[in-house]
């Protein structure tokens, strides 16, 4: 399957080298190329847009008030010069925050991403009833087959709109419910709300680095209202003081 992008950005560099990275790519299907965000709004409402490697700072309109203007939102992988937008960037559901200059290696690691959340095939979550406590698993339906997920094996859970991802060490599942619907499931003693998009598995922090949880490599936002809980929760008086 081919993802459609186009790409939008003032600089002339940044295009040419976003439109190069963009070609040595096979799964990737450059639309347009766009040097301000009201080009990129009229190649939208013209072309199926999958996916938008997306400046910030540009003039007349930047690209995050582009995507507060926008109805329907593709995908979005922000490119930019300026690392002070990537915790806001969650708020638009972002699937990733490439700095300027941006390598061939991190930029192909974003657009694999892109990949997985674009073509994956949806599961579903079958469970009609709040499990008990001393479940530890649940299933993830297929087209064809009921995967077990063991409660354990969770990393985190990410929402996106309608659809929930649950990481696990190896694996990740896409299904379409709300983020609501696993926070009834899934046990409170082991797993806490850190972020409008994501919970997590409290046994599974590796560190706290500002205002991101790591998990394995993945990092996780706190959201700004939930912060003194989270760190209340997952560090307490467990904090090794001299």
């Amino acid at each position: 399957m081919k993802i459609n992008c186009i790409i939008v950005d003032d600089e002339a560099l940044a295009r040419k080298g976003l439109e190069k990275y963009v070609k040595e790519i096979g799964f990737l299907e450059l639309v347009g190329v766009c040097k301000n965000a009201m080009q990129a709004n009229s190649l939208l409402n013209s072309e199926k847009i999958d996916l938008i490697f997306l400046d910030i700072e540009m003039p007349m309109l930047s690209g995050i008030d582009f995507l507060k203007a926008l109805k329907q939102t593709p995908k979005i992988i922000f490119t930019t010069a300026y690392s002070e937008y990537a915790l806001d960037s969650f708020e638009f559901d972002v699937l990733d925050y490439l700095v300027k200059p941006i390598s061939f290696e991190r930029f192909l690691q974003a657009a694999n991403k892109a990949n997985r959340h674009i073509t994956e095939v949806t599961p579903v979550v079958v469970r009609e009833a709040v499990p008990e406590k001393e479940e530890d698993y649940i299933f993830i339906k297929t087209d064809k087959q009921l995967i077990k997920i063991v409660l354990n094996d969770i990393l985190f859970v990410e929402a996106m709109q309608n659809y929930i991802r649950i990481f696990t060490r190896n694996e990740a599942y896409m299904t379409l419910v709300p983020l609501k619907k696993i926070l009834e499931i899934l046990p409170v003693d082991g797993f806490i709300q850190v972020h409008k998009s994501y919970l997590i598995a409290k046994n599974k922090v590796d560190a706290i680095i500002g205002n991101q949880l790591l998990i394995g490599d993945h990092k996780i936002p706190i959201g700004r209202s939930m912060r003194e809980e989270v760190l209340s929760v997952l560090v307490g008086n467990k904090v090794l003081k001299k």
